[in-house]
């Protein structure tokens, strides 16, 4: 795939996973940005690259996750930190507070997780299944179901604390 089009609507098609994992990786809107930039620089690098043997979008979460990755490593280096400023990956648009509520209290959680974990979790709240998260991650699927329980079970811990 060279057509910049079809990447453009590629892209357009599937911003949400992209931003999702730049709101999930990052603690300020600035980094926010420069991952959703770094994310999409990396898939147009990588975009004649694909060979349709898995759904694009399956494509675009490794890409982006390897980017985040990276992202934070390059953060680490520098040793600097930000607050965080969003706790809620995608705040609901009704108005039901109780709701909303939980949304914040999940991601909140999410975000205490270590960086696999976020990613796994991440994926299957996506509603991945156990075998494209596997192709995603690298892990087998056997090994990704024994992640989940485990970041199902550390996730209830910490709500419940």
């Amino acid at each position: 795939m060279t057509d910049k089009t079809e990447f453009v609507r590629v892209i357009q098609e599937n911003e949400g996973l992209i931003y999702k994992i730049s709101k999930l990786y990052t603690d300020s809107r600035e980094d926010e940005q420069d991952l959703y930039q770094e994310t999409v620089y990396q898939l147009w690098k990588s975009f004649d690259s694909f060979r349709n043997e898995s759904r694009i979008s399956t494509w675009m979460y490794r890409i982006a996750l390897n980017t985040a990755i990276a992202h934070l490593n390059k953060k680490k280096k520098r040793g600097r930190t930000q607050p965080i400023s969003e706790l809620v990956l995608n705040k609901t648009d009704t108005n039901d507070q109780i709701r909303d509520d939980r949304y914040e209290t999940l991601y909140a959680q999410i975000r205490k997780l270590n960086t696999i974990e976020k990613g796994i979790i991440l994926l299957y709240l996506e509603g991945k299944s156990y075998d494209e998260i596997a192709l995603i991650t690298g892990f087998t699927s056997t090994n990704i179901g024994t992640r989940l329980a485990r970041i199902k079970q550390k996730l209830i811990t910490q709500i419940n604390k």
